[in-house]
């Protein structure tokens, strides 16, 4: 029996894949701690690890973004950006940082497993040889730093020829040097708070990890000549089902009428109107059944519903999913990488946080429409699902992501790649 020390930020798409890798690694008779956010200590004991809560500016609730994200609305494209990674990722280094190494210093763990934007860690390797092996899971687009993409953060495909390459080449240097200097700085002050220095540029953290385990297919990535040899894609993560009863209208989605699945996700649905209302509105009229996810509210707070639609506060998506003809969604990346891995193509208005890069993605794989924002008008939405349902291309891509996901067993990876880094302890 091995012992591990997971952390991650206290945001939903965060933790939820380290939980499931807590949960696998406990299954299997290892001892796990989890570090993260006070309001996951439920999640995290009912995974049968033990939870350990973080402290200080690292330890917010993602439920209310007004308490950690206060100046967004000032904020707006590769700006908006900017804020939301150097607020949430890098001004809280020297807290996470506070609450990770004491642990490990007392619980002398086998390895160390973080999300791989968790980058309270990276003083640590910075600092010393003598720790465990620390590896990290991605559970965000790859933001690696490579000559063969665009900078990150401007949700821009791969570069086409030669002078794509100049633009993007320049377009990194102005990237670095001015729309993310004030996250430099953040991340050099972060650094010497804990008595390390920051060497490199802080978006490129995924190199100094001694494995950095890239969730989902490879087919959902952006091909890299240069990735770095710490790299992994380890596939999809098991959708956890928050919900095992089916609600009453289940029958309705008999295959007599495409089923267009439509959710803005667990956090970003304090306005239903942003994504949701306009998906109601675009197909009220059309033979289809709309379904919906609130993300965990009242399903009342959608509003009415047309006569073709049909809601629930949570669903499974294993069982839901292989009803589903589109998805319709904000960009959440575990969300997007499971209806992926299902083959079904999507509808993607994605508008903060690594949500353009997702939906960036999703387009340049054919697998779906990028709508190139978060507050999409009913027409366009409709125009997309239109599109989709009558071009078999889509599907066509989504399936075969569907296939590279389909070699992975994703926990099993992780646990095996970890076992390794402990050196050889059993998976």
């Amino acid at each position: 029996m091995a012992t591990y020390l997971l952390a991650a930020n206290p945001i939903h798409g965060h933790a939820g894949p380290i939980l499931s890798v807590a949960g696998h690694l406990v299954a299997r008779g290892h001892r796990v701690v989890v570090l993260t956010g006070s309001r996951f200590s439920s999640q995290v004991e009912g995974a049968g690890a033990e939870h350990r809560a973080l402290t200080g500016t690292a330890d917010y609730d993602d439920r209310r973004p007004d308490t950690y994200l206060p100046d967004g609305a000032r904020y707006r494209g590769v700006r908006r950006a900017e804020y939301d990674i150097r607020t949430i990722f890098v001004e809280t280094i020297p807290d996470q940082y506070r609450s990770i190494r004491p642990l490990i210093e007392a619980l002398r763990p086998d390895a160390v497993l973080v999300d791989g934007a968790f980058a309270g860690v990276l003083p640590l390797i910075a600092q010393t040889d003598d720790r465990p092996p620390i590896l990290a899971l991605g559970v965000t687009p790859l933001s690696q730093t490579s000559r063969d993409v665009a900078p990150y953060g401007l949700a821009l495909p791969p570069p086409r020829g030669r002078f794509d390459r100049l633009r993007y080449a320049a377009m990194g240097a102005a990237a670095r040097r001015v729309v993310f200097a004030p996250t430099q700085r953040a991340g050099a002050r972060a650094f010497a708070a804990t008595g390390a220095e920051l060497r490199g540029f802080i978006m490129d953290a995924s190199r100094h990890y001694d494995r950095f385990l890239q969730t989902g297919p490879a087919a959902l990535e952006y091909p890299r000549t240069d990735l770095a040899p710490n790299t992994r894609f380890v596939g999809v993560l098991p959708q956890n089902a928050t919900i095992s009863r089916r609600p009453s209208w289940w029958g309705e989605l008999d295959g007599e009428r495409p089923v267009v699945h439509v959710t803005q996700g667990t956090i970003d649905n304090h306005d239903f109107g942003r994504l949701v209302r306009p998906t109601l509105d675009a197909l009220a009229d059309r033979h289809v059944a709309v379904v919906v996810t609130a993300g965990g509210r009242e399903v009342e707070a959608i509003g009415p519903l047309p006569r073709n639609a049909y809601a629930a506060s949570y669903l499974d998506y294993d069982a839901l999913l292989p009803r589903v003809d589109v998805v319709v969604t904000n960009g959440g990346y575990g969300g997007v990488q499971a209806s992926l891995a299902a083959g079904v193509p999507l509808v993607v208005a994605g508008g903060t946080e690594d949500k353009p890069e997702v939906a960036a993605r999703v387009g340049w794989t054919g697998a779906g429409i990028d709508l190139r924002t978060g507050t999409p008008d009913a027409a366009s939405v409709g125009s997309a699902v239109a599109s989709i349902l009558n071009d078999r291309s889509y599907r066509a891509a989504a399936q075969r992501i569907a296939a590279d996901a389909a070699t992975h067993d994703a926990l099993g990876e992780i646990a095996r790649h970890l076992a390794e880094a402990a050196g050889g302890v059993t998976p």
